[in-house]
């Protein structure tokens, strides 16, 4: 990172005002931790930048995070999670797990992990981590006061997404070598069934909220596959239509992103090469393509807003999920386009926290 881009991220932590005003309204916030692709700095810095959703997704504070000298390299940061229960986010990179307060951003606690660290869950109580190595063979289970480690699993899948399932049943463990999706008991720490085999190894993954279908991405497709999660097996593969598969940027995956909006009526697919993202009518199977956004910049995530009424795409794009118009777009402190893989919504009221979305587009459907 320059010496003029620290001073600047500096500068800032001292201007922007607090977000913790006790006699506010419930605020609405975006919290995107950079660097969010890759290690690029230009995209945002080094933190967790703050948005405040009801104004127009402007900057409202920056929170500090790890510090690097100018002849330092920047480690990426690889996963991003909070909860409404305790009041903490976590944050990933290459190697280290750092833990802050939701609303202050102090720092609480700041630990390495042997294999590193990759893009991890939380559970619904706040309490433990699922952490995935840097494309290991292990994940870790993390108690989310402490940082330590209480247990581990080892899939030897080459360890990277993860899923936490809403109503806390299960964990979703995806890896990179891997076209087997693998399903774990948080009760007992095992490996209890798995899903698959899918064509390749499983990049980005959603699932329903009931975990009864999976949807992943798949290196060299343009579309998707499905899974039954209740009978292990594969259920479809879906093609995007329309649109050729040319090279990407990024990931070496034609389709690294993919999303169900909480109510699980669609399923929103990136599509790196055209620079688009391809939106699927998921109350049908296979799920049927029915329209396109197209984007600024090389897709390479989807989430979206709590309330499903936002898409947030990892250009800085934010997308209204009704019209599929592009609403606004985020910028840091000196105007620049803010880009992150890593990003998810908060509700925070008389300076506690009311509730936390995901980083990932999990349906949110229980039944």
């Amino acid at each position: 990172m320059s010496k003029r881009l620290t001073l600047v991220i500096t500068g800032v932590l001292a201007a922007l005002p607090l977000i913790s005003d006790q006699t506010a309204k419930t605020k609405h916030l975006l919290y995107v931790a950079s660097p969010g692709i890759r290690n690029y700095t230009e995209w945002g810095g080094v933190g967790v930048l703050v948005f405040d959703i009801d104004d127009g997704y402007k900057l409202v504070k920056r929170f500090a995070t790890w510090t690097y000298r100018p002849e330092e390299k920047v480690e990426n940061v690889k996963g991003f999670a909070a909860s409404a229960a305790t009041g903490k986010m976590y944050v990933t990179n290459n190697n280290r797990m750092m833990a802050l307060d939701i609303v202050t951003g102090k720092r609480l606690w700041d630990k390495a992990y042997e294999g590193g660290c990759d893009r991890m869950a939380i559970s619904p109580d706040g309490k433990t981590l699922y952490v995935p190595q840097l494309e290991g063979p292990d994940w870790h289970v993390v108690n989310a006061g402490t940082g330590d480690v209480i247990a581990t699993l080892e899939p030897k899948s080459g360890s990277h997404n993860t899923i936490w399932a809403p109503d806390g049943s299960r964990v979703y463990l995806a890896g990179l070598k891997s076209p087997l999706l693998r399903i774990a008991d948080p009760k007992t720490n095992t490996i209890a069934i798995t899903v698959g085999p899918f064509a390749a190894g499983i990049r980005p993954f959603t699932v329903n909220g009931s975990n009864t279908l999976v949807f992943v991405n798949v290196n060299e497709l343009l579309g998707f596959e499905v899974g039954d999660i209740k009978t292990g097996k594969k259920l479809c593969r879906v093609e995007v239509q329309g649109f050729k598969q040319g090279p990407v940027k990024r990931h070496g995956c034609p389709s690294h992103g993919i999303a169900l909006t909480p109510d699980e009526k669609e399923l929103w697919l990136a599509d790196g090469a055209n620079n688009a993202i391809h939106v699927f009518d998921a109350t049908v199977m296979p799920p049927k393509q029915t329209t396109t956004v197209h984007l600024n910049e090389f897709p390479g995530w989807i989430s979206f807003s709590m309330d499903g009424r936002y898409a947030y795409s990892s250009t800085g794009e934010i997308i209204d999920v009704a019209t599929k118009k592009i609403v606004a777009t985020l910028h840091d402190e000196n105007g620049h386009l803010v880009q992150s893989e890593k990003l998810l919504d908060l509700e925070i009221a008389n300076g506690k926290v009311v509730r936390a979305g995901n980083q990932f587009g999990v349906g949110q459907k229980l039944k």
